[in-house]
């Protein structure tokens, strides 16, 4: 076993037992036993202020990366639109690179997307690496992934962002497997670290209830996916930047599949990521009807509809509409909380709102804390009431 107690030093203080997340230590008269359940991780080692476990476990050594410079961001597009989300990660690779002294770079994959560099390099990218091929005007996963794996492996990015979409989602794990990677999914935080200079990964875990934050010693790039709405994207006027165009060749086994037909499914909801006002409701709905209620102000608003997680498991909206740890991230102009209490997970979501109207008939819920203007009231009856003074104003101004 690689790891063992001298028996003679232990004093039976029982703090290794304590720590062992794997409860592999017992005590046989009064001095600690080491179990089959042991995993050799050392958290006992640590522990133990006698010197009485003892392992010859080598400690894996960190390699060097020194080779491995530059901050990347896979810039998502379809049928040559900007995902809002790239430039967003563009804006957040630029303070990581400013930390670590490097550049930001794009990787650029469609067909007849350059024109869409000036937009990535007006957010802060430095250089683009730009791949176009009339075969890549849909996206499909082993063409992407082969050529993001290429330029991985000839340039070794030291950091690697992309989306938290439905394609990064994809892409990002057989982009980390073709290059042996780690991957750390769904974040909503990144930083580095002031003391070993790596990417501190931060994402929702055991259902939105705890944050845990992940580094990435052992491998590069340090590859994380972000979800939409979570990251500032802010121009860097007069920023100059470069395009360098990727040659590649490709072929049917290469792409893997035919696309014969594009159906595009009407969304119940529109895009909360991009919204300026979003009007969202909770428990205190009672049922799906009560979101026609949110659904009337939100039209004289020209806003979108959102909701909790128990709106969502309810089945009173889709999921696509969900704000929160395990939903959408949003940062709207305003944002009206109607009928939810604000638990941590939901406020996680919507916290960057520039102005947060809470209506709620208990005083005492937690929205409050965080809203700039609070209603105390029945949902019920302030919301068709605040809907019919809008509408008012709205033709007043109308007439005018």
């Amino acid at each position: 076993m690689p790891v063992w107690v001298e028996v003679d030093l232990c004093d039976g203080c029982r703090r290794c037992r304590r720590k062992c997340p794997y409860d592999a230590i017992s005590l046989v008269d009064d001095k600690a036993a080491i179990g089959e359940r042991c995993t050799a991780c050392g958290a006992c080692l640590d522990v133990c202020r006698p010197g009485a476990i003892c392992t010859d476990v080598e400690p894996r050594a960190i390699p060097d990366f020194i080779d491995h410079q530059g901050v990347w961001v896979f810039a998502e597009q379809r049928a040559g639109v900007l995902n809002r989300v790239s430039v967003e990660l563009i804006s957040k690779a630029r303070d990581l690179a400013q930390e670590r002294g490097q550049t930001v770079t794009a990787v650029l994959i469609g067909d007849r997307v350059a024109p869409l560099a000036d937009t990535l390099i007006g957010f802060g990218a430095d250089q683009i690496y730009l791949a176009e091929d009339k075969q890549l005007s849909d996206y499909r996963t082993r063409a992407y992934a082969r050529i993001l794996a290429q330029l991985i492996q000839a340039h070794k990015p030291e950091i690697l962002l992309m989306g938290a979409t439905h394609i990064g989602r994809d892409l990002a794990p057989r982009v980390s497997r073709r290059v042996g990677c780690g991957l750390t999914a769904d974040c909503t935080e990144l930083s580095i670290d002031s003391d070993e200079g790596i990417l501190w990964q931060t994402r929702p875990a055991f259902g939105g209830n705890i944050m845990a934050t992940i580094a990435n010693r052992y491998s590069r790039p340090q590859m994380a996916t972000v979800r939409p709405g979570v990251m500032e994207a802010i121009p860097v006027p007069g920023h100059q930047g470069t395009v360098v165009n990727h040659q590649l060749a490709l072929d049917a086994a290469d792409m893997g599949t035919r696309i014969l037909e594009t159906v595009k499914v009407a969304n119940s909801g529109g895009d909360l990521a991009a919204a300026r006002i979003i009007v969202a409701g909770g428990r205190g709905l009672n049922d799906a009807s009560g979101f026609e209620t949110l659904r009337d102000l939100a039209g004289v608003l020209d806003a979108e509809v959102a909701g909790t997680r128990v709106a969502v498991e309810e089945g009173w909206i889709p999921a696509s509409q969900q704000v929160g740890q395990t939903g959408l991230t949003v940062r709207p102009e305003l944002y009206i909380a109607c009928g939810l209490s604000g638990a941590i997970q939901h406020r996680a979501g919507m916290l960057d709102s520039k102005f947060i109207v809470a209506i709620n008939k208990d005083p005492l819920a937690p929205i409050f804390k965080v809203a700039d203007w609070g209603i105390v009231g029945d949902l019920f009856t302030v919301v068709p009431e605040l809907t019919r003074q809008i509408q008012a104003a709205c033709d007043v101004m109308c007439e005018q």
